[in-house]
């Protein structure tokens, strides 16, 4: 997820597509919130880790 996050960033901001670039950020703060949990030992969703 954070490298789709990533991704949908630098396609929105070579296109000057806003709404790229606001779900980049989304997904980018989701997918760190993820690893960060899944670093951490706790299940997320049934995962104990998030790659």
């Amino acid at each position: 997820m954070i490298i789709l996050g990533i991704v949908l960033l630098v396609i929105g901001f070579l296109l000057k597509v806003p709404i790229l670039w606001t779900i980049g950020i989304i997904v980018l703060v989701i997918g760190a919130v993820l690893f960060l949990l899944g670093s951490m030992g706790r299940a997320v969703g049934g995962r104990r880790h998030y790659y």
